[in-house]
């Protein structure tokens, strides 16, 4: 299995301001096998703690701080020298020890020639909640599920993936049916590695959905055991809504969806709950293109799951109806499409997106994706319906002289007149299988 992220802890192997390493992401995205893996290709040795199952490291990590004493209990623990250039000292579960968390500060401080990487589950609730939390001690990496491209070369079809990367569009627009059939079936398997390992040994789509259906159930698990438990209740709320909220053609996040009555302040905690697990993604609306977009920042927003094979699970959706598609299926596809973007937007592209709205929403921008000095305009078709009012809207609006629309059709660059002094904006047509090349354009 191949994950980009590997790069990343490389330059951070490399970096001369290193510090101990944070790596934060939802359950069972693949941290544990990404540290182990990492430390297996470029390290000599790797000393892996597993917190949640060691107790006499747990014990050594409640006396003090004192980094040389810790490191003499790890090497007895791992049973060989730690050497500060070519041991990477891994710190799995760390959740399950506080006090190793808190570690992180001085090792930062005291013996950064050590490398250290660290990871556990809903460490992003530590983080907001500042207990023992190492602020500014650490670099911090984000996983996320694996992404379109990932997908494509752990399923065998790496060369389907080097062909986008080098953008070939003539070649890719030769081969579009064969990419829209992997992405759709990405939209079923979805980016979590136990999932898409289950389909690459048994290309059996029943069992990719037990094992969706495994991790949704350990994620509800997770409300009750680790949420506060006047949340708990509400968090569920939210969690069961989403897809819902995103079936509608508007999909602004309305608290009264989530149950009659109910008002933004009484979602907050739960809501922040579920960002901090890494479970959820805001998208928020901003009140126009111009930076700082979080200047412009709204109260309203749009929430998705970290998952597009999860969204699927959770509605239940039919694996055939999802690949061959059908009338009924028609407005989910847009909810799948949107998940889809900004997954990639954050996962491939480091993007944080926004979306931008009339107040009435009778007209709107899907994403809001910042490209050098540009906050342009990105809108997301389904199909290869390429009727863009709202688009056009915008770009008359704020003069905009960039935009990006995806879809199936194929790669184009057009140029679409905003102005009556024949001012264009420059359209760039790019295949929903190819949104991961956005910053690259």
């Amino acid at each position: 299995m191949k994950r980009d992220a590997i790069e990343q802890l490389q330059n951070w192997k490399k970096s001369p301001i290193r510090k101990p390493l944070l790596l934060l992401g939802a359950r069972q995205v693949g941290k544990t096998w990404l540290m182990q893996e990492f430390g297996r290709r470029y390290y000599k040795k790797v000393a892996y703690i597993r917190f949640d199952l060691n107790e006499r490291l747990r014990a050594s990590f409640e006396q003090d701080y004192d980094i040389n004493r810790l490191l003499e209990a790890i090497q007895l623990d791992v049973r060989f020298k730690i050497t500060p250039k070519d041991t990477l000292i891994i710190f799995d579960e760390i959740q399950e020890c506080p006090r190793a968390l808190t570690s992180l500060k001085y090792f930062c401080e005291e013996a950064r020639e050590y490398h250290v990487i660290a990871a556990g589950s809903l460490l992003g609730l530590f983080e907001h909640k500042g207990t023992g939390f190492p602020v500014g001690k650490v670099d911090i990496i984000h996983l996320y599920p694996m992404t379109y491209c990932e997908f494509l070369d752990a399923t065998g079809n790496e060369l389907y993936a080097e062909a986008l990367q080098r953008k070939d569009w003539r070649l890719v627009t030769d081969f579009a049916s064969r990419y829209i059939d992997l992405l759709k079936l990405y939209y079923v398997v979805g980016g979590m590695p136990e999932a898409v390992k289950t389909y690459v040994e048994t290309q059996d789509y029943a069992l990719v959905r037990q094992v969706q259906d495994a991790i949704l159930m350990g994620y509800q698990r997770d409300f009750s055991k680790h949420a506060p438990a006047e949340e708990t209740p509400r968090i569920s709320l939210i969690w069961d809504s989403i897809p819902e909220q995103l079936a509608r053609e508007n999909k602004k996040f309305m608290c009264s969806s989530v149950q009659h009555g109910m008002r933004s302040r009484d979602l907050e905690v739960a809501m922040q709950w579920l960002m901090d697990a890494g479970l959820i993604y805001k998208v928020a609306r901003i009140s126009k293109p111009a930076f700082p977009p979080d200047a412009y920042r709204e109260a309203a927003f749009k929430a998705f799951f970290l998952d597009v094979g999860l969204l699927g699970a959770k509605t239940k959706l039919p694996v055939d109806v999802i690949l061959d598609g059908n009338r009924i299926f028609t407005e989910f596809k847009g909810a799948l499409a949107e998940q889809y973007v900004q997954q990639q937007l954050r996962a491939a592209c480091s993007i944080t997106p926004y979306y931008w709205a009339t107040s009435n929403s009778q007209t709107e921008i899907d994403f809001l994706v910042q490209m050098g000095l540009d906050m342009v305009p990105l809108e997301v078709k389904a199909e290869t319906n390429l009727q863009s009012k709202s688009l056009k809207a915008f770009c008359k609006k704020f003069r905009s002289r960039r935009a990006m629309r995806v879809s199936m059709a194929p790669w184009c660059v057009q140029e679409m007149p905003i102005a009556d002094d024949g001012t264009v904006c420059q359209l760039i047509n790019l295949p929903l299988y190819a949104v991961h090349l956005l910053p690259s354009l």
